[in-house]
Protein backbone atom coordinates (compact mmCIF):
# COMPACT_ATOMS: atom_id res chain seq x y z
CA UNK A 1 0.00 0.00 0.00
CA UNK A 2 2.24 2.73 -1.13
CA UNK A 3 1.69 6.61 -0.05
CA UNK A 4 1.16 6.74 -4.33
CA UNK A 5 -1.48 4.55 -4.15
CA UNK A 6 -5.25 5.01 -4.75
CA UNK A 7 -5.94 2.36 -2.27
CA UNK A 8 -4.11 4.04 0.56
CA UNK A 9 -5.25 7.95 -0.40
CA UNK A 10 -8.73 7.03 -1.04
CA UNK A 11 -9.44 4.36 1.09
CA UNK A 12 -6.99 3.72 3.99
CA UNK A 13 -6.43 7.58 4.82
CA UNK A 14 -10.14 8.45 4.76
CA UNK A 15 -11.23 5.09 7.06
CA UNK A 16 -8.03 5.57 9.42
CA UNK A 17 -8.39 9.51 10.06
CA UNK A 18 -12.40 9.25 10.50
CA UNK A 19 -11.83 6.48 12.60
CA UNK A 20 -9.32 8.47 14.71
CA UNK A 21 -11.53 12.05 15.08
CA UNK A 22 -15.04 10.12 15.75
CA UNK A 23 -13.75 8.28 18.73
CA UNK A 24 -11.49 10.91 19.97
CA UNK A 25 -13.37 11.63 22.97
CA UNK A 26 -11.53 8.63 24.14
CA UNK A 27 -8.01 9.28 23.47
CA UNK A 28 -6.86 5.81 24.64
CA UNK A 29 -9.49 4.18 22.61
CA UNK A 30 -8.49 6.41 19.75
CA UNK A 31 -4.94 5.85 19.95
CA UNK A 32 -5.33 2.08 20.29
CA UNK A 33 -7.28 2.78 16.66
CA UNK A 34 -4.27 4.75 15.18
CA UNK A 35 -1.81 1.92 16.28
CA UNK A 36 -4.03 -1.16 14.96
CA UNK A 37 -4.74 0.73 11.56
CA UNK A 38 -0.86 1.21 11.49
CA UNK A 39 -0.11 -2.47 12.54
CA UNK A 40 -2.75 -3.23 9.33
CA UNK A 41 -0.48 -1.17 7.52
CA UNK A 42 2.38 -2.86 7.81
CA UNK A 43 0.53 -6.53 7.31
CA UNK A 44 -0.53 -5.25 4.18
CA UNK A 45 2.92 -5.03 3.09
CA UNK A 46 4.60 -8.36 5.02
CA UNK A 47 1.99 -10.28 7.00
CA UNK A 48 4.24 -13.04 7.81
CA UNK A 49 6.65 -10.69 9.23
CA UNK A 50 3.51 -8.76 11.72
CA UNK A 51 4.47 -11.30 14.00
CA UNK A 52 8.33 -10.18 14.07
CA UNK A 53 7.19 -6.63 14.39
CA UNK A 54 4.98 -7.15 17.73
CA UNK A 55 7.46 -9.52 19.22
CA UNK A 56 9.66 -6.62 18.79
CA UNK A 57 7.93 -3.88 20.58
CA UNK A 58 6.27 -6.35 22.46
CA UNK A 59 10.24 -7.28 23.73
CA UNK A 60 11.25 -3.75 23.53
CA UNK A 61 8.23 -2.63 25.90
CA UNK A 62 9.62 -4.99 28.38
CA UNK A 63 12.84 -3.78 28.21
CA UNK A 64 12.26 -0.49 29.14
CA UNK A 65 9.63 -0.98 31.90
CA UNK A 66 12.66 -2.84 33.29
CA UNK A 67 15.55 -0.20 32.95
CA UNK A 68 13.18 2.08 34.07
CA UNK A 69 12.15 0.72 37.42
CA UNK A 70 15.40 -0.77 38.02
CA UNK A 71 17.34 3.26 36.86
CA UNK A 72 14.65 4.72 39.47
CA UNK A 73 16.01 2.91 42.33
CA UNK A 74 18.41 4.51 44.53
CA UNK A 75 21.89 3.30 45.06
CA UNK A 76 24.56 1.56 42.92
CA UNK A 77 23.25 -2.10 42.25
CA UNK A 78 19.69 -0.83 40.41
CA UNK A 79 22.01 1.02 38.16
CA UNK A 80 24.01 -1.54 37.74
CA UNK A 81 21.23 -4.23 37.24
CA UNK A 82 19.60 -2.04 34.45
CA UNK A 83 22.81 -0.97 32.69
CA UNK A 84 22.86 -5.26 31.93
CA UNK A 85 19.34 -5.00 31.02
CA UNK A 86 19.87 -2.19 28.40
CA UNK A 87 22.83 -4.58 27.20
CA UNK A 88 20.63 -7.40 26.66
CA UNK A 89 17.81 -4.91 25.15
CA UNK A 90 20.82 -3.77 23.16
CA UNK A 91 21.62 -7.57 22.02
CA UNK A 92 17.97 -8.56 21.24
CA UNK A 93 17.73 -5.41 18.81
CA UNK A 94 20.90 -6.08 16.87
CA UNK A 95 20.69 -9.69 16.52
CA UNK A 96 17.31 -9.56 15.41
CA UNK A 97 18.84 -6.75 12.67
CA UNK A 98 21.23 -8.94 12.06
CA UNK A 99 20.13 -12.19 10.99
CA UNK A 100 17.37 -10.64 8.77
CA UNK A 101 19.54 -7.67 7.37
CA UNK A 102 23.11 -9.36 7.14
CA UNK A 103 23.04 -13.31 7.45
CA UNK A 104 23.25 -13.57 3.56
CA UNK A 105 25.63 -11.23 2.97
CA UNK A 106 27.98 -12.54 5.81
CA UNK A 107 27.41 -16.42 4.78
CA UNK A 108 27.99 -15.02 1.04
CA UNK A 109 31.22 -13.03 2.07
CA UNK A 110 32.79 -16.20 4.35
CA UNK A 111 31.71 -18.56 1.42
CA UNK A 112 33.74 -16.23 -1.12
CA UNK A 113 36.85 -15.50 1.22
CA UNK A 114 37.38 -19.11 3.04
CA UNK A 115 36.66 -23.28 1.66
CA UNK A 116 34.02 -23.21 3.96
CA UNK A 117 30.90 -25.09 2.71
CA UNK A 118 28.54 -22.96 3.99
CA UNK A 119 24.46 -23.36 3.92
CA UNK A 120 22.50 -21.45 1.57
CA UNK A 121 19.71 -19.21 3.57
CA UNK A 122 17.37 -17.00 2.30
CA UNK A 123 16.42 -14.95 4.64
CA UNK A 124 13.78 -12.32 3.49
CA UNK A 125 14.26 -8.69 4.66
CA UNK A 126 11.10 -7.35 6.80
CA UNK A 127 10.48 -4.17 5.35
CA UNK A 128 11.40 -1.14 7.50
CA UNK A 129 13.31 -3.65 9.79
CA UNK A 130 16.16 -0.81 10.44
CA UNK A 131 14.31 2.11 10.98
CA UNK A 132 11.97 0.55 14.00
CA UNK A 133 14.93 -1.35 15.19
CA UNK A 134 17.06 1.74 15.59
CA UNK A 135 13.61 3.43 17.20
CA UNK A 136 13.08 1.53 19.52
CA UNK A 137 17.29 1.62 20.73
CA UNK A 138 17.08 5.39 20.92
CA UNK A 139 13.94 4.20 23.16
CA UNK A 140 15.86 1.97 25.13
CA UNK A 141 19.22 4.14 25.21
CA UNK A 142 17.34 7.28 26.76
CA UNK A 143 15.40 5.13 29.32
CA UNK A 144 18.58 4.38 30.90
CA UNK A 145 20.56 7.92 30.22
CA UNK A 146 17.87 10.26 30.51
CA UNK A 147 15.28 9.21 32.36
CA UNK A 148 12.23 8.87 29.62
CA UNK A 149 9.99 6.16 30.75
CA UNK A 150 6.29 4.53 29.11
CA UNK A 151 4.48 2.22 31.20
CA UNK A 152 1.02 2.72 28.35
CA UNK A 153 1.59 0.01 26.19
CA UNK A 154 -1.00 1.36 23.81
CA UNK A 155 1.08 4.48 23.47
CA UNK A 156 4.16 2.81 23.04
CA UNK A 157 2.95 0.43 20.11
CA UNK A 158 1.43 3.87 18.54
CA UNK A 159 4.62 5.09 19.06
CA UNK A 160 7.02 2.46 16.95
CA UNK A 161 4.14 1.48 14.42
CA UNK A 162 2.62 4.97 13.84
CA UNK A 163 2.42 4.24 10.07
CA UNK A 164 3.59 8.11 8.18
CA UNK A 165 6.71 6.63 9.62
CA UNK A 166 7.39 3.14 10.44
CA UNK A 167 8.58 1.68 6.84
CA UNK A 168 11.22 4.19 6.31
CA UNK A 169 11.56 6.70 8.88
CA UNK A 170 12.12 9.85 10.12
CA UNK A 171 13.99 7.79 13.13
CA UNK A 172 11.65 9.22 15.88
CA UNK A 173 12.35 9.84 20.12
CA UNK A 174 10.41 8.83 22.42
CA UNK A 175 10.52 12.51 23.61
CA UNK A 176 9.36 13.74 20.12
CA UNK A 177 6.04 12.28 20.28
CA UNK A 178 4.91 11.35 23.49
CA UNK A 179 3.81 14.25 24.09
CA UNK A 180 2.00 14.98 21.47
CA UNK A 181 0.04 11.65 22.01
CA UNK A 182 -0.54 12.83 25.52
CA UNK A 183 -2.19 15.89 24.61
CA UNK A 184 -6.19 15.85 23.97
CA UNK A 185 -6.13 18.79 21.13
CA UNK A 186 -4.65 16.22 18.57
CA UNK A 187 -7.88 13.96 19.15
CA UNK A 188 -10.16 17.07 17.75
CA UNK A 189 -9.81 17.88 13.47
CA UNK A 190 -7.97 20.91 13.49
CA UNK A 191 -8.30 22.32 10.03
CA UNK A 192 -5.95 23.98 9.91
CA UNK A 193 -3.42 21.50 10.84
CA UNK A 194 -5.16 19.27 8.07
CA UNK A 195 -4.55 21.87 5.49
CA UNK A 196 -1.12 22.44 5.94
CA UNK A 197 -0.58 18.40 5.80
CA UNK A 198 -2.55 17.95 3.05
CA UNK A 199 -0.59 20.39 1.29
CA UNK A 200 2.64 18.79 2.33
CA UNK A 201 1.43 15.50 0.87
CA UNK A 202 0.78 16.66 -2.11
CA UNK A 203 4.39 18.53 -2.55
CA UNK A 204 5.85 15.12 -1.44
CA UNK A 205 3.68 13.39 -4.33
CA UNK A 206 5.13 15.93 -6.52
CA UNK A 207 8.96 15.01 -5.99
CA UNK A 208 8.37 11.76 -6.01
CA UNK A 209 5.65 11.46 -8.99
CA UNK A 210 6.69 14.10 -11.27
CA UNK A 211 10.66 14.42 -10.12
CA UNK A 212 11.93 11.20 -8.73
CA UNK A 213 9.99 8.93 -11.38
CA UNK A 214 10.31 11.55 -13.84
CA UNK A 215 13.99 11.32 -13.98
CA UNK A 216 14.94 7.53 -12.78
CA UNK A 217 14.67 6.07 -16.27
CA UNK A 218 17.93 7.87 -17.27
CA UNK A 219 19.42 6.65 -14.34
CA UNK A 220 17.98 3.31 -14.77
CA UNK A 221 18.96 3.25 -17.77
CA UNK A 222 22.86 3.97 -17.55
CA UNK A 223 23.22 1.59 -14.23
CA UNK A 224 21.16 -1.43 -15.52
CA UNK A 225 22.97 -1.23 -18.76
CA UNK A 226 26.35 -0.83 -16.85
CA UNK A 227 25.50 -4.07 -14.67
CA UNK A 228 24.33 -6.32 -17.43
CA UNK A 229 27.92 -5.63 -18.97
CA UNK A 230 28.00 -2.50 -21.28
CA UNK A 231 30.24 0.26 -20.87
CA UNK A 232 29.05 3.72 -21.01
CA UNK A 233 30.49 6.67 -22.35
CA UNK A 234 31.47 9.56 -20.29
CA UNK A 235 28.40 11.57 -21.12
CA UNK A 236 26.25 8.60 -20.47
CA UNK A 237 27.95 7.61 -17.22
CA UNK A 238 27.71 11.07 -15.90
CA UNK A 239 24.29 11.28 -17.08
CA UNK A 240 23.49 8.07 -15.21
CA UNK A 241 25.32 9.40 -12.12
CA UNK A 242 23.64 13.00 -12.05
CA UNK A 243 19.82 11.70 -12.65
CA UNK A 244 20.32 9.20 -9.78
CA UNK A 245 21.39 11.64 -7.53
CA UNK A 246 18.19 13.73 -8.06
CA UNK A 247 16.08 10.65 -8.65
CA UNK A 248 17.39 9.61 -4.71
CA UNK A 249 16.97 12.89 -2.99
CA UNK A 250 13.57 13.65 -4.83
CA UNK A 251 12.08 10.30 -3.96
CA UNK A 252 13.18 10.15 -0.23
CA UNK A 253 12.62 14.09 0.24
CA UNK A 254 9.71 13.08 -1.27
CA UNK A 255 8.64 10.35 1.16
CA UNK A 256 9.42 12.06 3.77
CA UNK A 257 7.28 15.70 3.20
CA UNK A 258 4.58 13.01 2.96
CA UNK A 259 5.25 11.02 5.97
CA UNK A 260 5.38 14.57 7.96
CA UNK A 261 2.01 15.66 5.79
CA UNK A 262 0.06 12.52 6.69
CA UNK A 263 1.30 12.87 10.29
CA UNK A 264 0.30 16.95 10.87
CA UNK A 265 -3.54 15.68 9.45
CA UNK A 266 -3.59 13.68 12.81
CA UNK A 267 -2.29 16.86 14.47
CA UNK A 268 1.19 15.50 15.48
CA UNK A 269 4.48 16.61 14.10
CA UNK A 270 7.32 14.73 13.17
CA UNK A 271 10.60 16.04 12.30
CA UNK A 272 11.53 17.10 8.84
CA UNK A 273 14.75 14.68 7.20
CA UNK A 274 15.81 17.49 4.76
CA UNK A 275 17.20 20.87 4.45
CA UNK A 276 18.12 21.45 0.90
CA UNK A 277 21.13 19.27 1.27
CA UNK A 278 22.44 19.77 -2.68
CA UNK A 279 23.20 23.18 -1.16
CA UNK A 280 25.88 22.44 1.14
CA UNK A 281 29.30 24.00 0.64
CA UNK A 282 31.12 21.30 2.57
CA UNK A 283 30.68 17.81 3.61
CA UNK A 284 29.93 18.08 7.14
CA UNK A 285 27.03 20.79 6.08
CA UNK A 286 25.80 18.02 3.75
CA UNK A 287 25.36 15.81 6.32
CA UNK A 288 23.84 18.56 9.15
CA UNK A 289 21.13 18.72 6.10
CA UNK A 290 20.88 15.08 4.56
CA UNK A 291 18.61 12.41 6.59
CA UNK A 292 19.18 14.46 9.76
CA UNK A 293 17.01 12.18 11.68
CA UNK A 294 19.57 9.43 11.04
CA UNK A 295 22.51 11.90 11.02
CA UNK A 296 21.34 12.74 14.41
CA UNK A 297 20.93 9.12 15.42
CA UNK A 298 24.28 7.88 14.57
CA UNK A 299 25.93 11.34 16.17
CA UNK A 300 24.15 10.92 19.40
CA UNK A 301 24.01 7.04 19.66
CA UNK A 302 27.78 6.27 18.30
CA UNK A 303 29.96 8.41 17.31
CA UNK A 304 29.57 11.04 20.96
CA UNK A 305 29.64 7.34 22.88
CA UNK A 306 32.70 6.76 20.97
CA UNK A 307 34.31 9.36 22.01
CA UNK A 308 33.42 11.86 19.24
CA UNK A 309 35.97 14.73 18.99
CA UNK A 310 36.74 14.65 22.74
CA UNK A 311 40.22 12.56 22.90
CA UNK A 312 42.25 13.99 19.93
CA UNK A 313 42.73 13.81 16.46
CA UNK A 314 43.01 10.47 16.21
CA UNK A 315 40.66 9.26 18.10
CA UNK A 316 37.95 11.61 16.24
CA UNK A 317 39.50 10.03 12.54
CA UNK A 318 38.70 6.59 14.32
CA UNK A 319 35.52 7.57 15.38
CA UNK A 320 34.29 8.88 12.20
CA UNK A 321 35.49 6.47 10.18
CA UNK A 322 33.73 4.06 12.33
CA UNK A 323 30.20 5.83 12.92
CA UNK A 324 30.15 6.25 8.67
CA UNK A 325 31.13 2.46 7.91
CA UNK A 326 28.17 1.57 9.94
CA UNK A 327 26.02 3.95 8.79
CA UNK A 328 26.79 2.64 5.26
CA UNK A 329 26.25 -1.40 6.34
CA UNK A 330 22.81 0.24 7.67
CA UNK A 331 21.86 1.08 4.59
CA UNK A 332 22.09 -2.44 2.99
CA UNK A 333 24.08 -5.42 3.29
CA UNK A 334 26.95 -4.82 0.82
CA UNK A 335 30.03 -4.51 0.11
CA UNK A 336 29.20 -1.12 -1.95
CA UNK A 337 27.13 0.13 0.68
CA UNK A 338 30.38 -0.06 2.89
CA UNK A 339 32.39 1.74 0.61
CA UNK A 340 29.83 4.59 0.47
CA UNK A 341 29.86 5.15 4.27
CA UNK A 342 33.56 4.61 3.95
CA UNK A 343 33.94 7.84 1.46
CA UNK A 344 32.06 10.00 3.59
CA UNK A 345 34.28 8.70 6.28
CA UNK A 346 36.92 9.98 4.50
CA UNK A 347 35.25 13.55 3.22
CA UNK A 348 34.62 14.53 6.74
CA UNK A 349 37.75 13.38 7.89
CA UNK A 350 39.59 15.33 5.27
CA UNK A 351 36.97 18.66 5.97
CA UNK A 352 37.85 18.61 9.77
CA UNK A 353 42.03 18.15 8.97
CA UNK A 354 42.30 20.71 6.15
CA UNK A 355 38.82 21.41 5.43
CA UNK A 356 39.19 25.61 6.90
CA UNK A 357 42.85 25.77 5.63
CA UNK A 358 41.66 24.50 2.11
CA UNK A 359 38.62 27.46 2.49
CA UNK A 360 40.83 30.62 3.64
CA UNK A 361 43.66 29.51 0.65
CA UNK A 362 40.44 29.96 -1.56
CA UNK A 363 39.10 33.01 -0.22
CA UNK A 364 42.45 34.66 -0.94
CA UNK A 365 42.47 33.91 -4.47
CA UNK A 366 39.34 34.29 -5.31
CA UNK A 367 36.26 36.47 -4.59
CA UNK A 368 34.06 35.17 -1.99
CA UNK A 369 30.99 34.01 -4.51
CA UNK A 370 33.56 32.23 -6.16
CA UNK A 371 34.87 30.93 -3.29
CA UNK A 372 31.75 29.39 -2.20
CA UNK A 373 30.46 28.31 -5.59
CA UNK A 374 34.07 26.17 -5.75
CA UNK A 375 33.37 24.83 -2.64
CA UNK A 376 29.83 23.91 -4.02
CA UNK A 377 31.46 22.08 -6.64
CA UNK A 378 33.69 20.12 -4.88
CA UNK A 379 31.22 19.22 -1.95
CA UNK A 380 28.87 17.45 -5.10
CA UNK A 381 31.25 15.87 -6.56
CA UNK A 382 32.23 14.09 -3.84
CA UNK A 383 28.64 13.46 -3.35
CA UNK A 384 27.86 12.00 -6.60
CA UNK A 385 31.06 9.98 -6.90
CA UNK A 386 29.66 8.10 -3.48
CA UNK A 387 26.39 8.06 -4.91
CA UNK A 388 27.59 5.81 -7.68
CA UNK A 389 28.58 3.23 -5.10
CA UNK A 390 25.44 3.37 -3.61
CA UNK A 391 23.65 2.65 -6.79
CA UNK A 392 25.82 0.16 -8.32
CA UNK A 393 24.90 -3.27 -8.29
CA UNK A 394 28.61 -4.52 -7.46
CA UNK A 395 32.01 -2.85 -7.61
CA UNK A 396 32.77 -3.77 -11.35
CA UNK A 397 29.72 -2.05 -12.21
CA UNK A 398 30.52 1.41 -9.97
CA UNK A 399 33.83 1.12 -11.52
CA UNK A 400 33.08 1.34 -14.96
CA UNK A 401 30.85 4.15 -14.40
CA UNK A 402 33.70 5.98 -12.66
CA UNK A 403 36.40 5.33 -14.93
CA UNK A 404 33.73 6.60 -17.47
CA UNK A 405 32.75 9.36 -15.81
CA UNK A 406 36.47 10.64 -15.16
CA UNK A 407 38.13 9.16 -18.58
CA UNK A 408 40.59 11.94 -20.41
CA UNK A 409 39.69 10.63 -24.06
CA UNK A 410 35.48 9.70 -25.02
CA UNK A 411 36.37 7.30 -27.79
CA UNK A 412 32.99 6.56 -28.37
CA UNK A 413 30.48 9.58 -27.55
CA UNK A 414 27.49 8.13 -29.62
CA UNK A 415 25.25 7.40 -26.22
CA UNK A 416 23.82 3.68 -27.61
CA UNK A 417 22.68 2.91 -23.69
CA UNK A 418 20.28 6.24 -23.92
CA UNK A 419 19.25 5.51 -27.30
CA UNK A 420 18.63 1.72 -26.95
CA UNK A 421 16.46 2.33 -23.95
CA UNK A 422 14.47 4.95 -26.07
CA UNK A 423 15.17 7.82 -24.08
CA UNK A 424 15.96 11.23 -25.65
CA UNK A 425 19.28 12.89 -24.56
CA UNK A 426 18.04 16.38 -24.89
CA UNK A 427 14.83 15.82 -22.47
CA UNK A 428 17.45 14.48 -20.05
CA UNK A 429 19.80 16.96 -20.28
CA UNK A 430 16.59 19.63 -19.65
CA UNK A 431 15.25 17.21 -16.64
CA UNK A 432 18.64 17.16 -15.33
CA UNK A 433 19.22 21.22 -15.00
CA UNK A 434 15.67 21.95 -13.97
CA UNK A 435 15.40 19.66 -11.52
CA UNK A 436 18.83 20.69 -10.23
CA UNK A 437 17.55 24.37 -10.23
CA UNK A 438 14.87 22.66 -8.20
CA UNK A 439 16.96 20.92 -5.49
CA UNK A 440 19.17 24.23 -4.63
CA UNK A 441 16.38 26.54 -4.73
CA UNK A 442 16.06 28.53 -1.11
CA UNK A 443 13.00 28.04 0.00
CA UNK A 444 12.44 24.34 0.88
CA UNK A 445 9.73 22.17 1.88
CA UNK A 446 10.26 22.79 5.68
CA UNK A 447 10.01 26.33 5.16
CA UNK A 448 6.85 26.35 2.49
CA UNK A 449 5.07 23.89 5.25
CA UNK A 450 5.66 26.46 7.96
CA UNK A 451 4.70 29.29 6.41
CA UNK A 452 1.54 27.65 4.63
CA UNK A 453 0.57 26.39 8.46
CA UNK A 454 0.90 29.84 9.86
CA UNK A 455 -1.19 30.97 7.22
CA UNK A 456 -3.82 28.72 7.26
CA UNK A 457 -4.12 29.13 11.30
CA UNK A 458 -4.54 32.96 10.98
CA UNK A 459 -7.37 32.18 8.61
CA UNK A 460 -9.98 29.23 8.26
CA UNK A 461 -11.50 30.26 5.29
CA UNK A 462 -7.94 30.11 3.64
CA UNK A 463 -7.46 26.89 5.59
CA UNK A 464 -10.59 25.24 3.84
CA UNK A 465 -9.91 26.83 0.40
CA UNK A 466 -5.92 24.93 0.97
CA UNK A 467 -7.66 21.55 1.63
CA UNK A 468 -9.59 21.49 -1.22
CA UNK A 469 -6.82 22.65 -3.42
CA UNK A 470 -4.67 20.18 -2.10
CA UNK A 471 -7.72 17.39 -2.11
CA UNK A 472 -8.07 18.24 -5.95
CA UNK A 473 -3.88 18.09 -6.72
CA UNK A 474 -3.39 14.65 -4.93
CA UNK A 475 -6.30 13.31 -6.69
CA UNK A 476 -5.43 14.23 -10.35
CA UNK A 477 -1.23 13.04 -9.06
CA UNK A 478 -2.84 9.94 -7.76
CA UNK A 479 -4.50 9.39 -11.02
CA UNK A 480 -1.96 9.90 -13.05
CA UNK A 481 0.36 7.58 -11.56
CA UNK A 482 -2.41 4.69 -11.50
CA UNK A 483 -2.89 5.24 -15.22
CA UNK A 484 1.34 4.68 -15.67
CA UNK A 485 1.61 0.87 -16.82
CA UNK A 486 4.31 0.14 -14.06
CA UNK A 487 4.51 2.17 -10.83
CA UNK A 488 7.79 2.06 -8.46
CA UNK A 489 8.45 2.11 -4.99
CA UNK A 490 10.56 4.52 -2.64
CA UNK A 491 14.46 3.64 -2.97
CA UNK A 492 14.66 3.11 0.73
CA UNK A 493 11.81 0.59 1.34
CA UNK A 494 14.88 -1.54 0.52
CA UNK A 495 16.59 -0.42 3.81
Amino acid sequence: MLFTSALFSFLYLPIVAMGFFLLGRAPRVAAAWLGLASVYFYGYWMPEYVVLLLVSIIANYGFGVIIGRLRDRAGGPGEKSARIALIFGLIFNLGLLSWFKYANFLLDTLRTVTVLNLPVVEVILPIGISFFTFTQIAFLVDTFTKGTREYRFIHYLLFVTYFPHLIAGPVLHHAQMMPQFADPEIYRPQIAKIAAGLGLFALGLIKKIVLADGIAPYANAVFDATAAGYSPTAFEAWIGAVAYTLQLYFDFSGYSDMAVGLSMIFGVRLPFNFASPYRATNISEFWRRWHMTLSAFLRDYLYIPLGGNRHGNLRRVINLMVTMLLGGLWHGASWTFVVWGGLHGLYLVAHHSVGNVFTRYLARLLPRTATVLVAWLITMLAVIVAWVFFRAVDFTSASTILSAMFSIVDTDSFPKILFNAGLDTSRGLWLILTWSLVAVLPMNSNNLFDRHLRICMQSHSVAWFSTGAAVTMITALITINELRTSTSPFIYFNF
